[in-house]
């Protein structure tokens, strides 16, 4: 597929007079490699993954790169433009309803599950040439550079993976055999993706309130209800929740069930896809209602424990939906980055301009603090599928803050950056209207903000106990930054310890039940902070210590709203953001303070 040419303006220091009609127009990202331009992965990997796999990694990261900032994007724009179309009946009038994508979303399909096989990499060896399968932060890795330019089909991705872990995990050995080798199949004509329908009108966030009900007729379930918003609607099989005949009212009567599009003689299963949603963004995507008819499914494990069992696919999707945040920022950022060292205006490229720099330290900082924490979670979700009872503990409490800080902060990101671009930004031949509609899905999917900050405080802090085993985690990463000034690690320690105090307290007044989002807030920021810092003084550029102080001070610290900042450190250190040439703590430490 072949789109027009990237736009390609005339280099910056062309004197201003030589330059003529489209010669002042900056830039886009289109043909660079969204890998090799992303300084802060290509440091970051190294110390989440092992030598070995990030050395036989490397390449396909690379690979992903290239595809992300040239073929997958044009792709991308094509299907955004070309949306599924829904039939409800076949030529002799028959109930045979089935979904037209565009040509270039099933050549995405074809990168997504033939070549890169995002849907197994977890469960089997094989993928990429490793030997066993790979681990959760080079996943999410490849997962960050595949959202730079498609985030529509990450989900049929994600929920066909965290589908088969459910499966895998929970479902009897009959049902085993008879799924798992289709869903994990390496061929796309047989390979069987997965979904989850949870929601109804009656139950979304209030999932107790779900109406789907469960008829076992002759040892058969058969299911009857109304799905209202199921993305990826015609997948080959559905998790879903549905609650038994007699069972009890709440969360505690519901059970969890496969639901197959076709049964095993090949006759389309009893439900319809009643009709798409004309949805905001994630154009590219089929998002519909169903409606269960009696349609025959699988019970998987226990039926009085189904919400529970289906809260690990929730949580591995929250972790999903925080990688996928964290990308779409970034392809903000490097879009705005190429229009700032390109665009002229009153005589000087715009980001000389103190006020544009500081616009863009508002974008860069919360997706270089998205990035560090998607890798902590990733690798701490390695280390909890090794056994390690610390790190579940850990993953119990950066999932939800991930999902809820990273998703809210790239709203405010994906605006900032098309404002970097000017009018051309809300142009639709540009990437930053989807980037902007696209965005807003992230605090709706798998728990609004509201939903997920009450996990965080109520359940992670409360119950769990959670923040312990962060604050374990964190403390020890500030003890191993001894290159970085004792000072600052100071700051970062009673910021931690004042953030702590702070989470404890509203776990345990209800009165401050409306706190919860701030704690989630302060706990994401000093978590995120700290890890910039070991990450500076483990060998990563130095500049990552920078966006620490820029998250204490401006998100961790008190600042009188009419009264400018005292000195300029700020100017300093974005000179120093926004060079081109590398920097070790000992060029910064006069500013860590």
């Amino acid at each position: 597929m072949h789109g027009p040419p990237s736009s390609q303006s005339s280099d910056a220091s062309e004197p201003q007079q030589l330059r003529r009609g489209a010669d002042h127009m900056a830039p886009d990202c289109i043909g660079q490699n969204f890998y090799a331009l992303d300084r802060g992965l290509g440091d970051l990997l190294p110390l989440y993954l092992n030598s070995d796999d990030f050395r036989q990694l490397e390449p396909h990261f690379q690979r992903m790169g290239a595809l992300a900032g040239g073929q997958l994007d044009e792709l991308a724009r094509a299907a955004d433009k070309h949306p599924p179309v829904l039939h409800a009946r076949d030529r002799f009038g028959r109930d045979e309803d089935w979904i037209d994508y565009h040509s270039s979303y099933r050549e995405m399909e074809q990168i997504a599950f033939g070549d890169f096989q995002f849907h197994a990499m977890s469960h089997r060896a094989g993928t990429l040439g490793m030997n066993g399968p790979l681990p959760a932060v080079a996943k999410y890795a490849l997962q960050y550079l595949f959202v730079q330019a498609e985030f529509g089909l990450m989900c049929p991705i994600s929920v066909t993976d965290t589908s088969i872990h459910l499966i895998r995990t929970f479902a009897s050995a009959e049902l085993k055999d008879y799924l798992l080798p289709k869903m994990l199949s390496d061929d796309p004509a047989t390979l069987w993706k997965g979904t989850q329908f949870m929601t109804e009108r009656a139950g979304g966030s209030d999932v107790g309130a779900i109406e789907t009900v469960a008829r076992c007729e002759d040892g058969v379930w058969r299911l009857f209800g109304d799905k209202w918003f199921c993305s990826h609607a015609d997948a080959d099989v559905a998790l879903l929740l549905a609650r038994p005949e007699g069972a009890a009212k709440g969360t505690g009567g519901l059970a969890l069930f496969a639901l197959p599009r076709r049964l095993a003689d090949g006759r389309r299963n009893s439900y319809r896809i009643v009709r798409l949603k004309d949805k905001l963004g994630t154009r590219s995507m089929a998002s519909g209602e169903i409606l269960l008819e009696g349609a025959v499914a699988y019970l998987v494990g226990d039926r009085g424990r189904g919400l529970k069992q289906m809260m690990e696919q929730v949580n591995l999707s929250r972790l999903s939906h925080g990688v996928r945040a964290a990308a779409m920022m970034r392809r903000c950022v490097n879009e705005a980055l190429v229009c700032a060292r390109s665009r002229m205006a009153f005589g000087k490229v715009i980001i000389e301009y103190p006020l544009l720099r500081r616009q863009l330290l508002k974008i860069v900082v919360p997706t270089e603090q998205a990035l560090s924490m998607f890798l902590f979670a990733a690798n701490a979700l390695d280390r909890a599928n090794a056994g390690a009872a610390e790190a579940q503990s850990l993953l119990r409490i950066l999932t939800p803050l991930l999902k809820f800080r990273a998703c809210r902060d790239n709203i405010p990101v994906a605006t900032g950056a098309m404002e970097v671009r000017g009018g051309n930004g809300y142009i639709e031949e540009w990437v930053h209207a989807r980037l902007i509609r696209d965005a807003h899905i992230g605090v709706l999917w798998e728990g609004t903000s509201n939903i997920n900050a009450l996990d965080i405080t109520a359940r992670a802090v409360g119950k769990s106990r959670a923040h312990r085993s962060l604050a374990a985690a964190l403390g020890k990463l500030l003890g191993e930054a001894t290159s970085v000034p004792a000072a600052f690690r100071d700051r970062l320690r009673l910021s931690l310890d004042r953030t702590l105090a702070f989470a404890e307290r509203v776990a345990a007044e209800p009165d401050l039940e409306h706190s919860a989002r701030q704690v989630a807030s302060a706990l994401y920021h000093v978590t995120s902070a700290v890890l910039m810092t070991w990450e500076a003084a483990e060998g990563a550029d130095a500049r990552r210590a920078l966006y620490a102080r820029l998250v204490l001070d401006h998100r961790l610290s008190a600042q009188d709203p009419l009264q400018p900042p005292a000195g300029n450190w700020e100017g300093a250190a974005a000179e120093i953001l926004f060079s081109e040439q590398p920097v070790s703590i000992a060029d910064i430490a006069g500013l860590l303070n």
